[in-house]
């Protein structure tokens, strides 16, 4: 059986800003709305720094 990457994820772009804790109800909406065009939103927060940083998703 040949691996063709499917259901692998592919980086396309990484931001970090100051943390902001309505940023997780913008990452929801952009999962929901765009998913359809095969991309894939997430989020990480870093509670020592007050820092969160948002990745984009290929998939």
């Amino acid at each position: 059986m040949e691996d063709k990457g499917q259901g692998k994820l592919q980086l396309i772009a990484v931001k970090t800003v100051n943390a902001y804790d309505e940023l997780y109800i913008i990452v929801d909406f952009l999962n929901k709305t765009l998913k359809q065009y095969g991309l894939m939103f997430g989020l990480t927060k870093d509670t020592e720094n007050q820092k969160m940083t948002i990745s984009v998703y290929e998939i």
